[in-house]
């Protein structure tokens, strides 16, 4: 090939792969970023108060605050015109201290009755002003990044030594929460393939207008809204629900079983909703085992069990991990069906980030879970690519 065919040739392919390698960038790797970015910064202070970030980092922990820290933290918040922007200081501070809330409020309602010409004296206005501890807050909070958004996501702080240490759970839960998360997503996925596995067999194994059926029966719940689904569960998991009443129809119960509002209802409507995910890819992988191995096994004196357990389940191995991993990366992550079909101690971690993204407006909280989410995701699927890798490798 000339080189000018090898230029078009290059040029071509450039065209066809750029508009993926741009929509790859803007819907996924772009995104991912921000949320890393997010997760470790803390802009608030260093942004809205310069001069003081400026002039402690000139200042020794141990002595007492300086003339020139006063000044420089007067003219800050005398340069605020924000009241958001105030306030997000004042979050900040006293998230770090407690106090900051009515210290920065009565301080600043000080200054701005002052004269632009008058001496600043903080500890006049405050005397907390001359406690080292609150000029300590603000040389903690400085940095625009920080690890304290990761540590809270795992019930962990820094003191004011900066050593890393566990908070109480009287102040914090997340870490149960994501223990929580893990099993929930771990038996959902258990739970599919159990029934997933056998269903998938009967489909490779069925032919014809059963197979279509069968098949329609799994791809029809994806044409459903999340929601629907969702509700649909709702309803039938009630104590009154078609569940209950079928079960005590035919004496199997006499009392209602309080399927609602907890960890069973979610298995359940979980499972239902993620189920497909589990049966696609194992059957698509026992379409490609050859018919004829199960009799072959037999011709050998292997009874149904020990083929199954020495032919078919290794040689579809690569469909369970193929669906697992589906199902387990969807679940951990599922918010609607654990918030209408749980209780308060079902609730995942996808409730914290919606909690701290849209009730409280903390995105580094958010973006923490976020990436605490992804760590495992990402670990999951770096494993299951080196098991169909070197599995790839025998079997070529």
């Amino acid at each position: 090939m000339s080189a000018p065919q090898e230029i078009k040739t290059a040029s071509a392919r450039a065209m066809l792969l750029g508009p993926a390698l741009v929509f790859m960038a803007m819907v996924f790797f772009l995104p991912i970023w921000t949320v890393l970015v997010q997760s470790v910064s803390d802009p608030a202070i260093s942004n809205a108060l310069p001069a003081t970030v400026a002039a402690v980092a000139e200042w020794d922990p141990h002595t007492a605050p300086t003339i020139a820290m006063q000044e420089a933290l007067a003219e800050d918040l005398r340069a605020i015109d924000d009241p958001q922007i105030l306030g997000d200081v004042v979050r900040r501070l006293n998230s770090q201290q407690a106090g900051f809330r009515t210290l920065i409020s009565r301080t600043s309602g000080a200054l701005n009755r002052l004269a632009d010409d008058a001496s600043i004296d903080l500890v006049a206005i405050d005397p907390r002003w001359d406690d080292p501890i609150y000029s300590q807050a603000i040389a903690a909070t400085m940095s625009p990044t920080t690890d304290r958004f990761l540590l809270a996501a795992v019930d962990m702080a820094r003191d004011a030594a900066g050593n890393i240490g566990t908070v109480g759970p009287d102040v914090s839960a997340n870490r149960d929460t994501f223990l929580r998360t893990f099993a929930i997503a771990a038996t959902v996925s258990l739970v599919c393939l159990l029934i997933g596995y056998p269903y998938a067999m009967l489909m490779a194994s069925s032919r014809g207008w059963v197979r279509g059926v069968l098949i329609a029966s799994v791809l029809l719940p994806l044409w459903t809204s999340l929601l629907v689904r969702t509700a649909a569960w709702y309803v039938l998991l009630q104590d009154k629900g078609l569940i209950n009443s079928a079960l005590q129809w035919v004496g199997l119960i006499d009392e209602p079983l309080g399927l609602l509002f907890s960890r069973t209802g979610v298995v359940i409507a979980m499972s239902h909703v993620l189920l497909p995910f589990m049966v696609l890819p194992i059957y698509s992988v026992l379409l490609t085992i050859p018919p004829n191995l199960g009799p072959a096994a037999a011709s050998l004196g292997a009874n149904p069990i020990r083929s199954f357990l020495h032919v078919q389940l290794p040689l579809s191995s690569l469909g369970i991990a193929s669906g697992s991993l589906l199902v387990f990366m969807s679940a951990i992550g599922y918010y609607i069906t654990p918030a209408l079909i749980g209780g308060p101690t079902d609730q995942m971690i996808s409730s914290l980030i919606a909690f701290f993204a849209m009730g409280s407006a903390n995105w580094g909280m958010a973006a923490a879970f976020g990436v605490l989410l992804l760590i495992p995701t990402l670990l999951l699927y770096v494993a299951y690519d080196r098991v169909t890798s070197r599995t790839n490798g025998r079997s070529t």
